[in-house]
């Protein structure tokens, strides 16, 4: 099967459209790689699901539900951190190795301190009002990216997204906007249209960051 042919590093920018339209045929390119780290953040989420079911806050369940919160944190966040390594390889369209959504492991501390701090700094956001909260995410949603690629600690990592946002915070916005709309087109098509929305708007993501990164960094961009 012939490749489609992967937008330019001059015609990639960040901006909605660009973004999207990368992240497509980086998806069609990659798509078996990306299912497949797709599937294994599904596996790892596994013990969420019947715990989220149960309402009583009898002593065992509460149990169960702070057990649910250290796993989300302390597994769930480094496995989403490998698979967005891996997005922004596609991105660049590099080979994929699938250890590499292990490589967080590597680093672990940095990873778990940097998921602390960022969901702490969103959540206080929330809590003064629902706008600081989604000002907070969007301009701290390179954090895992410049953990994974550029080896920074949690402080620097969130320093250095804030900065990196600069003119594409709208940008990223409306990304998260249109892909509400693109994730409700995937659950009208069921299971199969769930899944190309999520690798979808997953690599788009990565791409917007890439894009970003380039601008603003051209030198080490590609230095992982």
């Amino acid at each position: 099967m012939n490749q489609v042919v992967l937008t330019s590093e001059k015609e990639l920018v960040p901006t909605l459209g660009s973004a999207f339209r990368h992240g497509w045929v980086t998806m069609i390119n990659a798509f078996l790689e990306l299912f497949l780290v797709l599937l294994i953040l599904i596996a790892v989420t596994i013990p969420f699901w019947p715990i989220s079911t149960f309402e009583e806050n009898i002593p065992a369940i509460v149990m169960l539900q702070i057990f649910a919160m250290v796993y989300g944190l302390m597994v769930v966040a480094p496995f989403d951190y490998g698979a967005k390594y891996m997005y922004v390889k596609a991105v660049r369209g590099e080979k994929l190795v699938m250890k590499d959504i292990l490589k967080p492991f590597d680093d672990y501390l940095n990873v778990i301190l940097a998921n602390l701090l960022t969901g702490a700094i969103i959540i206080f956001g929330f809590f003064l009002l629902i706008i600081p909260g989604i000002l907070f995410a969007v301009k701290l949603s390179f954090v895992p990216y410049l953990v994974m690629e550029k080896k920074l600690d949690p402080v620097e990592a969130v320093k250095t997204s804030w900065n990196m946002t600069y003119g594409v915070s709208w940008t990223i916005f409306w990304m998260a906007i249109v892909s509400f709309f693109i994730y409700i087109a995937g659950l009208i098509c069921l299971l199969i249209g769930v899944l190309f929305s999520s690798i979808w708007v997953s690599v788009s993501f990565a791409a917007i960051y890439h894009a970003q990164n380039k601008l603003k960094n051209p030198v080490v961009a590609d230095v992982i």
